[in-house]
């Protein structure tokens, strides 16, 4: 009997997001590292420096959500955080030289997880990474219309 979880999208996304993160996990935790403190190491990488509100927005994240992450990271040295000059309410994190040798180390660790995607084209990749992005756009400009839109509207 075939369960009706497997013909939902929701259902599918939802079980895939956790494989991949407990595989991270597992990657991660010689580390010490959660994967949401991954991710800051990759953009801050990146990026070079980021405020905190940008890389909140980069990782879908509210700043409460991310600052504690952040205070965590900065008490191991793997990043500085600074008020801006001229606007004390903007903080800028950027990555130590510390955290920056961590990045380069758990990149190359977390490359093993990548034949567990099965894909083996850039195109693949790409295609893959497309849907993905265009349904985190569709959702999210769906979320602000219900967010927004009485249960009488959404039921027309």
């Amino acid at each position: 009997m075939t369960s009706p979880l497997s013909e939902m999208p929701c259902f599918a996304l939802y079980a895939a997001s956790r494989a991949v993160t407990q595989a991270y996990r597992a990657v991660l935790a010689d580390e010490d590292l959660t994967y949401p403190q991954f991710l800051v190491l990759v953009v801050l990488a990146s990026e070079g420096e980021s405020s905190v509100s940008a890389l909140a927005s980069a990782m879908f994240l509210d700043s409460g959500t991310l600052s504690p992450l952040l205070q965590r990271l900065e008490a191991r040295q793997i990043l500085t955080r600074e008020r801006r000059k001229g606007d004390e309410r903007t903080v800028i994190v950027a990555l130590t030289p510390e955290g920056r040798l961590l990045h380069d180390r758990v990149t190359s660790v977390v490359r093993c997880l990548d034949p567990a995607y099965g894909i083996t084209t850039v195109e693949e990749l790409r295609d893959l990474l497309g849907s993905l992005h265009g349904i985190t756009s569709g959702m999210s400009a769906l979320t602000d219309t219900l967010r927004s839109s009485s249960r009488s509207e959404l039921t027309r």
